[in-house]
Parts: C-alpha cells; sequence; structure tokens
C-alpha cells in the first residue's frame, strides 16, 4: 500500500542539474553566458511548468556565480570547481540554504527559492515513495522508454541508441525486463482475483 501524499512532490517543482546545464550550453567553463531563456516541463503532460532568464559566470578557474530570473524570484548561486582525480574539474552549486556542495538543486511547488535535497529534508519527497509496485513499474518503464527513444508497438528489445554505451543499455535492459516481471505478476494476480484461467 502506498502512503499517503502529504509532502511536496520534488519532480513536481523546478530543478536545477549542474551537468545537465553544462551538456545544454547554459553555462559554459572559462566564459560568461546568457542572458539565455530557461523552461522547466512536465514530461508526463507535456506542459510548461516555469519559463525564467539564466545568467552565468565561469570565467575563473575556481568560482563562478549563476544567475536565474523567473516570476518573483532573482536567485544568485555560487558555483565551485573542484579538482578531478584523472584531470580536469567538476563544478558544483553552493546551496544557498546550507552553503554545501550539491550537483543538483531543487525548488518544490509553493517554495520561492533553490535548495539541495538535503535542506529541504522531510517537508519534500520523491514521487516513487508515494506510488505502490505496479505504479513504480510503470512508471520505471516508460521512463527507460522514453530515454532509449523507441516505440514498444514497433520494436521488441528497443535498439541502442548510438549514443549509448552497451553497459549502459544492457543495464536499461535489465531494467526493462524487471518492470516487465512486475506488470506481468500484476495481470496473473489480477486474473486469479477474477476467477480467470490463466
Amino acid at each position: 500500500m502506498p502512503r499517503r501524499c502529504r509532502r511536496a512532490t520534488l519532480e513536481c517543482g523546478l530543478k536545477l542539474d549542474i551537468n545537465r546545464l553544462l551538456r545544454r550550453g547554459f553555462i559554459q567553463s572559462g566564459t560568461v553566458t546568457g542572458p539565455l531563456g530557461i523552461k522547466w516541463t512536465n514530461s508526463y503532460f507535456d506542459e510548461d511548468i516555469a519559463t525564467g532568464v539564466i545568467r552565468a559566470n565561469l570565467a575563473g578557474t575556481d568560482e563562478g556565480w549563476l544567475r536565474i530570473e523567473l516570476g518573483g524570484c532573482d536567485a544568485w548561486i555560487i558555483l565551485v570547481a573542484r579538482k578531478r582525480h584523472f584531470g580536469g574539474r567538476q563544478w558544483f552549486f553552493t546551496c544557498p540554504q546550507g552553503n554545501h556542495r550539491a550537483m543538483v538543486l531543487w525548488m518544490p511547488p509553493g517554495a520561492r527559492r533553490f535548495a539541495c535535497r538535503r535542506c529541504w529534508g522531510r517537508r519534500v519527497a520523491y514521487a516513487s515513495q508515494f506510488m505502490d509496485r505496479d505504479n513504480r513499474a510503470h512508471r520505471g518503464k516508460a521512463k527507460i522508454i522514453r530515454r532509449l527513444g523507441y516505440d514498444p508497438e514497433e520494436w521488441n528489445v528497443p535498439p541502442k541508441p548510438k549514443w549509448m554505451r552497451w553497459d549502459t543499455y544492457n543495464r536499461a535492459l535489465e531494467k526493462l525486463d524487471r518492470y516487465e516481471a512486475v506488470l506481468n505478476e500484476e495481470v496473473v494476480e489480477l486474473a486469479i482475483k477474477l476467477g480467470m484461467r490463466i
């Protein structure tokens, strides 16, 4: 039995992922970027949640900043870089509330600022915490299908995307098989409850 939802669900709010911002070109190491338009969408309903403007300065080697303007919120976030073991640098947010490094910052529904998951504490939760086993399987399967970009009606086994590593692809297929097994068990249990022969 899933828990009742009494806390804000993080996925219904806004998410800032520093690696995703770097990949998409919103921030670039060694330069000043912006102003650039940014929007958050709900992937399940294909609707816009929020839009804003983002500016960043990563011209320094160890420190920078990110500014996000959306609605009544004007957030300034400090960015810090740390050396990686095998060369290069990794950028992190400095959580505006907890003042520690974070890769992802969240602004749950109703909030007026970004903070890391640790700072939000028990006031927020992930959507999967309020789902039963079957709904988690449906959600997980949909996420993998969306990530692999295939049509289940067209392909029995999804083809490997060109950009994906084989290990990652094989793990995704294993997860997909586990979710399918859970959903098949659900169908069998339902058939037994209805008194049908299998």
